[in-house]
Parts: C-alpha cells; structure tokens; sequence
C-alpha cells in the first residue's frame, strides 16, 4: 500500500501474522511446566519433555546429529512410551536430543 502525506510518499508492508495450531500451543504449555506430553513421530508414540537450560547441567550427546549437548543448553528428553519391555526399560533408554534435531527427526 502506498500513501500521500505531507508530500511524502510512503510505502506501508503489510505485516503477516503467523499463529500456531492451538494444538501445538497446548503441547508447549505442557512441556514448559517440566511435564511430559505423548507425541507420535515415525508410527512410533514418545514421550517428550523438555529440559530448560537451568536444569541442563550435564554433557550429553544427541542421537539425531552426533553432536555434543553442553551444560547449559535447553534440550528434549524423548523416550517410547510404547515399549514393549516395559516403561523401566524405556525410561533407562531415554535419549537427550537437541530442540532443532528433536524437531526434524
């Protein structure tokens, strides 16, 4: 859009507003209170929570890239919470995962 004023012109963007689903901000809320929320990724159910960077104090390493996950740093915990040996055994196999790596993965 343009307009006239004061003998000036001025161009005036349009400012697109991008919401999320309300599904995923309900999931957001969840996992910010140190719950976990289930989450379906490749046919198989997760369950995911959240680590902020105050309660990340050791090194992990994340299984999507290979890389190292330093004290300090916000992260995903995810582990099966349909594993077929039993919830101990899948919380014993839980994986630290980068936000970005966890979110394409």
């Amino acid at each position: 859009m343009v307009a006239l004023t004061s003998g000036w012109l001025v161009l005036v963007l349009g400012r697109k507003n991008r919401r999320a689903p309300q599904d995923s901000l309900k999931d957001v809320e969840s996992l910010s209170n140190y719950g976990g929320a289930i989450v379906t990724k490749r046919d198989e159910a997760y369950t995911v929570r959240l680590i902020p960077a105050k309660r990340a104090l050791k090194n992990y390493v994340c299984p999507g890239c290979g890389g190292n996950i330093a004290p300090g740093v916000a992260h995903t915990v995810a582990w099966r919470s349909d594993y077929i040996m039993g919830d101990s055994a899948a919380i014993a196999e839980r994986r630290h995962w980068h936000l970005r790596c966890w979110n394409i993965f």
